[in-house]
């Protein structure tokens, strides 16, 4: 038997490694796989494993490739991954070290632009109870945008048409690019903490998905929600959207629509005081006139023009009526002391007395007029009221019948 050469398993994992990273078909693979088993490391590199219906590969991305993703990859999201395939000698385990990657079938920045919008939708970040109102009459306005493009020159031209009264202060940032987004939102926070201002503008001309990304990033989004000013969001033609006109206090759909609904047409507030002011002179006048007739009105009264006189009409009025009251109350009187007099005569010709007087007399026992002998009982005191003057009696012997 001949001898063989014996390898370590680390020679052999080396020497695999080797060549895989050797072959020319491995080192700039595209792979086209699911994502499952997603973990995302605190040190910031990505692990998980691409998968079809037949087989499985193990991959990682390292922090520095994935810092430059547009999307966050998500287990069961279908995607084209491009790097090299390598042996981790470790463990003898062969993987795919992915250097970039990209969605199947739709773009990252489109998949990028859902995700934060579903986030910061779910954080309250677009509801409407935290918009904040435009002012009517903006004094300062600063626009954060790029200081050579269009959008720029459009907006000071509208502005200053229509309402040349107010104060335009420039915050000029990048529109585009890595550094766009950052400087943007510097800018936002840079104008509310100097307090220049009554309503921001940030936006720029139309442009592509990529060129209109700066406004699309988290840190935009979040300076615009947590600025004190009210901001409007003016990115690109009417058909664009971005995640600042989502958390913008108001959005308009081009940057000449963002100044316009800035500030007010001068010219119709010239008109509205020119019609105002002539309701208000009409008002005026009538009220003069109202007022004139009423003073001429009160000019021929009698009371006003001689007060004498109308105090002694007013004597006289008084005097009169005092004699109209006077009468009536001697009238009632009368009335009244003759129904007096007639109740008395009346109450007289039925007093009793009157009956004791024609010889009459009232007899009562215990205070009870006694109208019946059966009332009585022998031995019984009873008193006997004449027409002057009564009598005790004691009943000696009393008869039913006489």
């Amino acid at each position: 038997m001949k001898e063989q050469n014996v390898y370590t398993v680390s020679q052999v994992n080396h020497a695999i490694k080797l060549m895989l990273e050797e072959h020319e078909g491995f080192r700039n693979l595209f792979v086209q796989g699911e994502i499952s088993n997603y973990k995302a490391h605190s040190s910031g590199h990505k692990y998980f494993t691409l998968k079809d219906k037949d087989g499985v590969l193990s991959a990682v991305m390292f922090r520095s490739d994935a810092s430059r993703l547009r999307f966050r990859p998500e287990n069961g999201m279908k995607v084209i991954a491009r790097g090299r395939i390598s042996v981790y000698p470790k463990y003898g385990q062969y993987q795919m070290y992915v250097a970039d990657m990209m969605p199947d079938g739709i773009g990252a920045l489109t998949i990028a632009f859902e995700q934060l919008k579903q986030r910061l939708y779910a954080e309250g970040l677009f509801d409407p109870e935290h918009k904040k109102p435009l002012p009517r009459l903006p004094q300062r306005i600063a626009i954060v945008t790029s200081p050579t493009g269009a959008a720029v020159r459009d907006m000071l031209r509208i502005l200053k048409r229509r309402y040349p009264a107010a104060q335009v202060q420039l915050y000029p940032v990048l529109v585009q690019g890595a550094d766009a987004a950052a400087q943007i939102a510097s800018a936002i926070e840079a104008v509310n903490r100097r307090g220049e201002a009554d309503v921001i503008i940030t936006g720029r001309g139309g442009g592509s998905l990529e060129d209109l990304w700066a406004f699309n990033e988290e840190i935009v989004a979040r300076a615009i929600y947590a600025s004190e000013i009210p901001v409007i969001s003016a990115v690109g033609h009417e058909p664009d959207v971005t995640i600042s006109d989502f958390v913008a206090d108001a959005r308009a759909s081009t940057p000449s629509n963002a100044a316009e609904i800035c500030v007010p047409d001068s010219l119709a507030i010239r008109e509205f005081l020119r019609n105002a002011d002539s309701v208000l002179q009409g008002n005026i006048q009538e009220i003069l006139t109202n007022r004139r007739l009423q003073l001429e009105a009160l000019d021929k009264r009698r009371k006003l023009r001689t007060p004498i006189g109308y105090i002694q009409d007013k004597r006289f009025e008084l005097e009169h009526v005092t004699g109209q009251m006077t009468a009536a109350m001697q009238q009632i009187l009368a009335a009244d002391r003759q129904r007096f007099v007639e109740q008395a005569a009346y109450l007289d010709a039925y007093s009793p007395l009157k009956v004791l007087a024609r010889g009459y007399s009232v007899v009562t026992k215990e205070g009870q007029v006694v109208s019946s002998s059966a009332k009585l009982r022998k031995e019984d005191e009873i008193l006997v009221r004449f027409a002057k003057g009564g009598a005790v009696c004691r009943v000696e012997q009393v008869k039913r019948k006489c």
